[in-house]
């Protein structure tokens, strides 16, 4: 592809090259598993013990050997299990142990007969449904075996992964060290959030948004700032960036205009293709390589930063750190209601609030206007309404594509 591509090309294009150019980091740290929340396995996962470790009991009940209920005769209680605390003393024939769910089942049961399927004759129990061997016996190693892999290299750690490693006794995991992100927002105009607004300014709402997403997904965050609209004052922010982070994100500068300066100067730092992707919001959109870092150019309406950054730079930063499963959501087909506005010649990611209506069924509806600095749209949207790049207006009760959002856009 040229360095400069003045045609359109489709977001699966576009994201196909940047990961395609990508080569996940290597470098690792070991951390404890209380401060690995959100982190990327560096290695797999190999578990050092069986699970269970020994045969317990999967159900409250009895504890019974076959050969003591061939003649159906009640079987007295010789002794309680517990879990912590197994049965340790003599069972003589005849007998049985009343047992507890997770107890270690004792030595020689050849099955636990859960409590509902006995009834008492007076100190004693008669069981009232057939017996097959090893029943509602858990073996040594039936969920996992040792030596077995319980996560592969590449797996974000949360709230399913970490408690699965404290059950084996693991207390450390090896993992990608976090990315470094450098972020700045260029332009005149802006004014950092919270300060007083002077005539003409806008508040800097990408970096904001930005930064917040970028904590989110458990990257180290370079704060650049505001950049002004001076050459010197943009090469030397560039250049900060790249000899500190492994990935550069700028918000505006891109844009129609724009474009051949920046794309001129970048190309002294290093390799930078720049792209009119076929989406709407979203379409100035520029990426490439620094001497140190990958570069990222955001838009800079806030909707199209925001949408770019999730659908470009948040797979980008999960192939950097090697993460291995998607963190796009699968696209599923529903009825609209209302209508929607759209042009040809664009993939239109339009904001939409998708529920299940009276009859059970999935629908979506817009939030409303889609213009591209209608931030508001994402605080009340949970998904993309995705129209495809030829279609135009959609009726209400056509079939539309849409994309729940992930833990990043969600509350």
């Amino acid at each position: 592809m040229e360095p400069f591509t003045t045609g359109l090309i489709s977001l699966d294009d576009a994201l196909a090259t940047m990961l395609g150019q990508i080569t996940p980091l290597t470098d690792d740290e070991t951390l404890s598993i209380t401060d690995a929340a959100g982190r990327i396995t560096a290695e797999e996962v190999i578990s050092p013990i069986d699970v269970p470790s020994f045969a317990n009991s999967a159900m409250d009940g009895y504890a019974v050997r076959l050969a003591d209920i061939q003649n159906e005769k009640p079987l007295y209680v010789a002794g309680k299990a517990f879990a912590g605390a197994p049965f340790s003393g003599e069972w003589p024939a005849g007998s049985c142990i009343r047992i507890m769910t997770g107890a270690p089942v004792p030595p020689g049961a050849d099955a636990v007969v859960m409590q509902e399927q006995t009834e008492q004759d007076g100190e004693a129990i008669r069981i009232t449904a057939p017996v097959a061997a090893g029943q509602n016996i858990r073996l040594p190693g039936e969920d996992i075996r040792r030596g077995a892999r319980v996560l592969r290299a590449g797996t974000r750690l949360g709230a399913a992964e970490l408690p699965l490693l404290a059950s084996l006794g693991v207390a450390e995991v090896n993992v990608i060290r976090r990315l470094r992100v450098a972020v700045f927002s260029t332009g005149d105009e802006l004014q950092p959030v919270g300060q007083p607004l002077g005539a003409g300014q806008i508040y800097d709402t990408n970096r904001f948004a930005v930064s917040l997403m970028l904590h989110k997904l458990g990257c180290e965050v370079i704060d650049l700032g505001i950049i002004r609209d001076d050459p010197d004052a943009l090469r030397a922010a560039f250049q900060q960036a790249d000899s500190q982070a492994d990935v550069t994100l700028s918000s505006g500068g891109v844009s129609v205009g724009e474009a051949d300066y920046t794309k001129q100067m970048l190309e002294s730092l290093g390799e930078v293709t720049f792209w009119k992707l076929a989406i709407k919001p979203g379409k100035p959109f520029a990426f490439g390589r620094l001497k140190n870092s990958w570069f990222c150019g955001l838009p800079g309406n806030p909707v199209s930063a925001a949408l770019t950054f999730y659908q470009l730079v948040q797979p980008l930063l999960a192939k950097l750190t090697g993460q291995q499963s998607a963190v796009l959501p699968p696209r599923q087909r529903v009825k609209l209601t209302g209508s929607l506005k759209k042009s040809p010649g664009r993939l239109d990611f339009q904001r939409g609030i998708l529920s299940r209506n009276a009859e059970g069924e999935m629908e979506v509806r817009s939030t409303g206007p889609q213009g591209s600095h209608v931030f508001s749209s994402f605080s009340q949207a949970n998904c993309f309404i995705v129209l495809e790049r030829e279609r135009g207006n959609v009726n209400a009760g056509e079939w539309v594509e849409v994309e729940p959002f992930n833990a990043l856009l969600e509350g």
